[in-house]
């Protein structure tokens, strides 16, 4: 399906060249499996500690202490969670040639705001109109 595309280490994509063209799609799509990778790994360490930490622990504070860590550790896997099934939602889209424009106007997503949040599906502008819409919804 996907012939390999030779990617310099230390290629960033460029506003000068023709956009979500090949190279730029192979960059997204390696910088986007990183995170994923990156997350998934973190995640079993978060499992196995969660385990391992399992122990009666007589103290009344030392308990609730420990109780207030495993409750953070699982907001975060559960944040991680999320922005896996992001990430591969980004994934889908680069596969469908719909990463990088925005899902509100179709216009591309800069390359600057890709490469802060490959998981980005509205440009700068959009993303803003919605955030000042929900706040103004929000205060209702």
């Amino acid at each position: 399906m996907n012939q390999e595309v030779l990617l310099p280490d230390d290629y960033k994509p460029a506003e000068n060249e023709p956009f979500m063209n090949k190279r730029q799609q192979e960059y997204f799509r390696r910088k986007l499996l990183d995170w994923k990778q990156d997350l998934m790994a973190d995640s079993r360490d978060t499992i196995e500690g969660l385990q391992d930490g399992t122990r009666n622990i007589p103290d009344v504070a030392d308990r609730a202490s420990e109780e207030t860590d495993r409750a953070l550790e699982l907001r975060t896997r559960d944040r991680q969670r999320k922005l896996v099934s992001k990430i591969d939602a980004a994934l889908r889209r680069l596969d469908e040639g719909e990463f990088g424009y925005c899902e509100v106007t179709g216009e591309p997503i800069s390359l600057k705001r890709l490469d802060a949040r490959p998981i980005a599906t509205m440009s700068l502008e959009a993303q803003e109109r919605h955030e000042r819409r929900e706040k103004v919804h929000r205060d209702d």
